[in-house]
């Protein structure tokens, strides 16, 4: 009876280890999956955040215990004024909307990334946001919103040089925007871009990459979709540097 107990907490042990504690999606095609409908492509970034709650608690509900969405890059200034200001608003209207889901769902909300060139109405809010989530504990929500990884990691050695010490790895992750997150086990990427663009690029050290053909409004909204992510994530060999063990000498044992 005990070696049956035994057998399945290391079962349930074992598929804990499959799941991403940390998943990261980049969240690509929006415009791409409304000119291929025929619509205004700012219809696309709609379209993006249509089924977005539902993505948390999924995926939440199934072990994972914080999911981080590449919104908008430093270098996302770069558009037209015109869908700049389309998805100024468009946060806004949706981070009001996770102040409740952060409360019925006992969400944690962090947004990460500079804020200076952020509307003061949506920099506020941001703030607000994390004040009011800080003490939740079933899961953390992060947005990467005018984010950049190469911003982030200088703007941390600065900081680390003005405090006059040494670091190693351990404490200069505690100067990082992301300090405080979970390394990444996965990142997803759609509309078939294989890149990383500059998406945090410290967590990323040892995480999974998935690339996906769909456009993001296609995968928010697929339950198929978000199976397959952590179906892909549990095939993987995570051996962080390691190797199976081998016969180096090539003699015969």
């Amino acid at each position: 009876m005990f070696k049956l107990f035994k057998k399945k907490a290391e079962n349930k042990a074992c598929d804990a280890a499959k799941i991403p504690q940390h998943i990261a999606f980049i969240c690509d095609g929006n415009r791409r999956w409304a000119e291929a409908r025929g619509l205004p492509p700012l219809m696309g970034h709609k379209a993006g955040i249509s089924n977005f709650e539902n993505l948390v608690d999924w995926f939440i509900a199934r072990g994972v215990s914080t999911i981080t969405f590449f919104i908008f890059s430093t270098e996302n200034w770069n558009r037209s004024k015109e869908e700049i200001d389309f998805l100024m608003d468009l946060f806004y209207t949706e981070l009001n909307k996770n102040m409740k889901h952060a409360l019925e769902k006992n969400l944690r909300y962090r947004v990460i990334g500079s804020r200076d060139r952020l509307p003061k109405k949506l920099a506020k809010l941001c703030d607000k946001l994390e004040e009011s989530s800080a003490e939740n504990t079933a899961g953390t929500v992060v947005f990467a919103l005018n984010y950049g990884g190469q911003d982030e990691i200088v703007n941390a050695v600065n900081d680390a040089i003005a405090a006059g010490k040494p670091v190693d790895k351990e404490t200069f992750e505690t100067f990082l925007d992301t300090g405080d997150l979970l390394p990444i086990d996965l990142m997803v990427r759609t509309s078939n871009e294989y890149r990383i663009s500059n998406f945090l690029l410290w967590k990323l050290a040892y995480a999974e990459l998935l690339f996906l053909p769909e456009h993001w409004p296609d995968l928010v909204k697929s339950e198929k979709l978000w199976q397959y992510t952590l179906d892909e994530f549990a095939k993987r060999n995570r051996r962080f540097g390691g190797g199976k063990k081998a016969n180096y000498s090539g003699r015969k044992k």
